[in-house]
């Protein structure tokens, strides 16, 4: 399957969530779509979208918190499934694009492609449910049940290595942070 149509089919959903994701392919397919106030770009930050979407979720647990992270990213900061894990916050969903490469510099390939299980890991660590899934269908019911439900939820969906033909965006990243956060100040107020 192809991660575009993952986004695309989890979109209207993101509405209320706050969002983060990791930059290059993810991101630039994510803005395509319509960029919202909502949604933080994590840039120079390879593997800590995890770590970001896990403070958030701690500070804000009345908000759903949802991360878009990317096998390579992952793989560069595994610890964060035993720290998520350790602090369950139930309003966390932390959505892996497993591609098998690192496709946003360069397309090298990254260990899922020689065996390592992310969802075998996800589980060994303790994340209390993890999914895999294969299909935009299983995709999208995943990630419905995980916005639905109150657990820490982390799905891994294996997606094909392709991406945007450029990652360059019109937003600004440095008014993005700005943007994010005067929206969590206005999720405060009410």
């Amino acid at each position: 399957m192809l991660r575009f149509d993952c986004l695309r089919a989890m979109y209207p959903e993101l509405e209320n969530c706050l969002v983060v994701t990791i930059m290059g392919a993810t991101a630039a397919e994510l803005q395509s779509l319509g960029h919202r106030p909502n949604f933080f770009y994590l840039q120079h930050a390879m593997g800590l979208a995890s770590s970001t979407g896990l403070g958030l979720a701690l500070s804000l647990p009345e908000q759903k918190i949802i991360v878009l992270d990317g096998d390579g990213s992952l793989l560069m900061n595994l610890g964060t499934l035993s720290t998520m894990a350790r602090y369950r916050p139930a309003n966390l969903v932390h959505v892996v694009f497993d591609n098998e490469s690192l496709l946003s510099v360069g397309g090298f390939p990254t260990a899922t492609g020689a065996g390592t299980d992310l969802e075998g890991i996800a589980r060994a660590s303790g994340v209390p449910k993890v999914l895999a899934v294969r299909t935009v269908e299983d995709f999208k019911t995943a990630v419905d049940d995980a916005l639905r439900g109150h657990q820490l939820t982390t799905i891994i969906a294996k997606v094909e290595a392709t991406g945007p033909s450029g990652y360059v965006t019109d937003l600004s990243l440095l008014e993005n942070r700005f943007q994010f956060r005067r929206h969590i100040q206005s999720l405060k107020r009410r």
